[in-house]
């Protein structure tokens, strides 16, 4: 499968260079500026020391930042299943959007369509599993929130680019505000752990888990993110666990 890349370089990156079986992930994330050529500049930055593989403009253009095969910095603090420092393990793609901070807005078809496009050629090259497409938030739910409730992952997982529950929509929002049994949410929290969420942190557990399920609500339960689990994000994360 070719892709139209148009090539940037970036020096943000570590040594030395890694093999095409260390690359597990792909993580997608959004940039959080409000102008494009700013959030390209930066990634070029060396002074900003963060950077990723891919970059897809508003128009769709797709540009090409780090080699695959070098360490981008683009995770941050992060972790997902056994894994610890996701840089070392996967691919980063920025999307342009200005972010939550700067008016988050809805991602364009054109960005959508190219960001398909991209997964695919990655997914079958290095041989990623649809459930180690991330967003940021999902190896980071204590300090990001990209790529956000607008990203459409629902549509991804229809293209086997990621996962979604089993449930009819609106059946499973008849469940939204009914409160869950102790052993229940327990459960709810051992069914994240088991999908790849990080564990809890019980000196801090009360943000920690405020931020967890707004995580998962992100991608999962996107038109409430309120930070609270009901008996809907029970039966979704139940759903979901069933499909690791």
């Amino acid at each position: 499968m070719g892709l139209n890349l148009t090539r940037k370089y970036s020096i943000n990156f570590s040594l030395p260079k890694r093999s095409k079986k260390q690359i597990k992930f792909l993580i997608i994330h959004y940039t959080g500026m409000i102008k494009e050529e700013k959030a390209i500049k930066r990634l070029c930055d060396p002074k900003a020391k963060v950077s990723s593989h891919y970059f897809i403009s508003n128009n769709g253009s797709i540009l090409s930042l780090v080699p695959d095969l070098y360490e981008a910095w683009h995770a941050g603090d992060s972790r997902w299943k056994n894994y610890k420092s996701i840089n070392k393990y996967s691919i980063g793609i920025e999307i342009n959007n200005p972010g939550h901070e700067h008016g988050y807005k809805k991602f364009p078809k054109k960005q959508i369509f190219s960001l398909i496009r991209l997964l695919k050629y990655l997914k079958k090259r290095y041989y990623i599993k649809k459930t180690n497409i991330l967003g940021h938030s999902d190896i980071s739910p204590n300090r990001k929130k990209d790529p956000g409730e607008k990203f459409p992952w629902h549509f991804l997982a229809k293209k086997n680019l990621s996962i979604w529950h089993k449930f009819n929509e609106k059946k499973i929002k008849s469940f939204r505000n009914i409160s869950l049994k102790d052993n229940e949410k327990r459960i709810f929290f051992v069914n994240l752990h088991k999908i790849g969420y990080s564990k809890v942190n019980r000196i801090k557990k009360k943000l920690e888990y405020s931020n967890l399920i707004k995580a998962f609500q992100r991608k999962f339960r996107q038109d409430l993110v309120n930070g609270k689990v009901d008996k809907e994000c029970y039966l979704i994360s139940k759903s979901i666990q069933n499909k690791r």
